[in-house]
């Protein structure tokens, strides 16, 4: 099965969060942050949302940084993903 965005939609999936610091340290599952760091996997074709044309401006492959608690997880084939809107990805990182 394949994810298609529609619209202004992206698909994303997290980057595991580290597991230890920059010092050496292990974190332990609590004191893990939820990871924020994100794939781009797949996006959609832009358009007309809400009246608005919108222009999309990540592309697959991309490393993004997004808000916290947005967009949607779904599960497809025992992979976790992330329905996003591009307005909810604060950053390229590059």
């Amino acid at each position: 099965m394949k994810l298609v965005p529609l619209a202004d939609r992206v698909i994303i999936k997290m980057v595991a969060a580290e597991e230890t610091t920059k010092s050496g340290l292990i974190l332990t599952g609590a004191a893990k942050e939820k990871p924020e760091m994100a794939e781009v996997i797949a996006v959609g074709p832009g358009g007309l949302v809400d009246g608005k044309e919108v222009k999309m401006t990540v592309k697959v492959g991309q490393k993004v940084i997004t808000s916290k608690y947005s967009g949607n997880q779904v599960k497809v084939e025992g992979e976790e993903f992330t329905i996003v809107r591009q307005n909810d990805i604060l950053a390229v990182v590059e």
